[in-house]
């Protein structure tokens, strides 16, 4: 007989709730909750548990949870709090990728550095060299350290790399701090997303990482400002690249009022402390938010079951073997690298180069880089406040707007700008506005759906694996970025190679790209679990019946 016929009364073993939890997929009603967990009683013991972790906490625990606890009566007010502060490390990516842009032309001018340009290509691209080896220690940092504490130590390492090229006296000096810089942005590209997907509510996930991409584009404005304010200043690159410390150092300050992330507390078994934290980010009195939190500890219980029987390479060889991590793993690479090929990265290294190519003086350059960072921050808007709303695809499928915006830079590339310099310029401008408002759309993606697409077992494995592909190609598109130009041309690189990626990525976005509005991390198991034809099935007949003005 099945459990969900039994009485009201009986007791159930933990073999008998997991039986339950595994024959209703995970997904109880409040009703089936309350029959089959005792609902009420388990929740007075996690409260219970909850007191006893306050009390008897390790010098470890405390040193590691350095937290002053901030509480608000509407919870909703925490949840957008630790979203948007954890977030704002964003600001950094986007700071570096244009303050060395405009530092770059001051750096050329330097008598200690007097950079060529094949040590410039490599100023620009050890960032996300470096970005990479902080990507591959972020799964390490994560599961021992937790959430919270990785993204305070990228801080460390960001501030460190900061300094060292603002101190730069030869080129060596300033390799190394890009180097160290960049290990920084990589743990906490990885971490940032998967802390605020473990912590806010499905509702809301999509546009609150989404902020994490705006902060992005906030900081590259930002960057592009400051090299413009310190651009007639002497040394002034070296305002510059400094700048950066003030953020870091803010937001490793503050990164200190946040709680951890309820699910890594839960997945070391703490959940005392996982409890005490949902009842700060949750309306606890809603039985939804109960439900939640205990869907969320079976999930966790069984996922340690299995932990305890495997060796990490087994863990790891499940992130490959196992066919709904494999299909994870394979899409959520495949979108990341769509976006890193068409070329955004080396576009915003070298913005003003690029408007000097095109007719604009070197001051000008510096000033009109700012067009390009101010139109991928505007492209982020809508994605923050409508992810949610249309869901994932509709974003996705942005990406043809990335063709349309590349095809003007290389038709723009092609005038004559002694006889045109007018009209170039405003074709050129116009591909650029164009590629980075969309792509400021799309990139929420690229943070977004890999956050939430791994399940709690290999989430720190999946994104470590996705960031490391990311500033991989963000590396190989920026060091070869203008060796490219000179074999390709400038018109045949945009509109052909970056332009040509953006057309195949379109119809790949259609048919492989998952919905994962409106579900929980525990729901979007279910998606991947599906053979791939099936969801390529589901995507064309859902874009059919759009078409034809149907609902699915």
């Amino acid at each position: 007989m099945s459990l969900l016929e039994t009485k009201p009364g009986d007791s159930f073993s933990d073999s008998e709730r997991k039986s339950v939890y595994e024959e209703t997929g995970g997904k109880l009603t409040t009703d089936q909750a309350r029959f089959h967990f005792d609902f009420d009683k388990e929740l007075a013991e996690c409260e219970e548990l909850a007191r006893d972790a306050k009390q008897n906490r390790s010098f470890k625990e405390k040193l590691l949870s350095l937290e002053y606890e901030l509480n608000f009566k509407n919870k909703s007010h925490m949840v957008w709090l630790l979203g948007g502060f954890a977030a704002a490390a964003g600001l950094l990516s986007g700071l570096d990728q244009s303050i060395i842009s405009g530092a770059s032309i001051g750096m050329r001018q330097e008598s200690g550095l007097g950079l060529s340009s094949d040590q410039e290509s490599w100023v620009s691209s050890l960032m996300p060299l470096g970005a990479m080896a902080g990507s591959i220690l972020m799964t390490p940092l994560n599961e021992y350290f937790g959430r919270k504490m990785s993204i305070i130590i990228s801080c460390l390492w960001y501030t460190l790399g900061a300094g060292l090229c603002a101190g730069a006296r030869n080129y060596h000096m300033m390799y190394a701090g890009r180097f160290i810089l960049g290990i920084g942005i990589g743990i906490e590209g990885g971490c940032v997303g998967i802390y605020i997907s473990e912590s806010v509510p499905p509702t809301v996930r999509g546009n609150i990482v989404s902020m994490y991409q705006f902060n992005i584009a906030l900081g590259e404005v930002l960057g592009y400002a400051v090299a413009a304010m310190f651009y007639s200043v002497h040394g002034g690159w070296r305002f510059m690249v400094g700048s950066s410390l003030v953020f870091s150092t803010i937001l490793m300050v503050g990164m200190f009022f946040l709680p951890e992330s309820p699910r890594y507390l839960v997945h070391k078994n703490r959940i005392g402390e996982a409890y005490s934290v949902w009842k700060r980010l949750r309306d606890i009195d809603d039985d939804k938010n109960k439900l939640e939190f205990l869907e969320m500890k079976q999930a966790a219980l069984q996922e340690q079951e299995a932990r305890a029987t495997e060796s990490r390479m087994e863990l790891w060889s499940d992130l490959f073997r196992i066919p709904r991590n494999r299909r994870a793993l394979v899409y959520a690479v495949i979108m990341v690298g769509l976006g890193q090929l068409t070329g955004v990265n080396a576009v915003m290294y070298y913005m003003s180069t690029l408007m000097a190519r095109i007719g604009f003086t070197t001051k000008n350059s510096v000033f009109m880089s700012l067009v390009g960072g101010g139109s991928l921050l505007i492209g982020t808007i809508p994605a923050i406040l409508f992810m949610d709303k249309f869901g994932r695809r509709v974003w996705g499928l942005n990406i043809i707007g990335f063709f349309i915006g590349l095809v003007l830079v290389g038709v723009g590339y092609l005038i004559d700008l002694k006889t045109h310099l007018a009209a170039a310029e405003g074709v050129y401008l116009s591909g650029i506005i164009l590629y980075m408002m969309f792509f400021g759309s799309y990139a929420c993606l690229t943070w977004v759906l890999p956050a939430e697409s791994f399940d709690l077992r290999t989430r720190s494995m999946g994104m470590t694996i996705c960031s490391t592909f990311l500033y991989l190609w963000s590396f190989i598109v920026t060091y070869n970025f203008t060796r490219m130009q000179n074999a390709m041309t400038y018109t045949g690189l945009t509109l052909g190679f970056y332009g040509g990626i953006a057309f195949i990525g379109f119809f790949y976005q259609i048919l492989f790209m998952p919905e994962t509005k409106d579900k929980t991390l525990e729901e979007i198991d279910d998606i991947f679990s599906k053979p791939s034809r099936q969801l390529v099935k589901e995507n064309i007949v859902g874009m059919k019946n759009y078409w034809m003005g149907k609902k699915n």
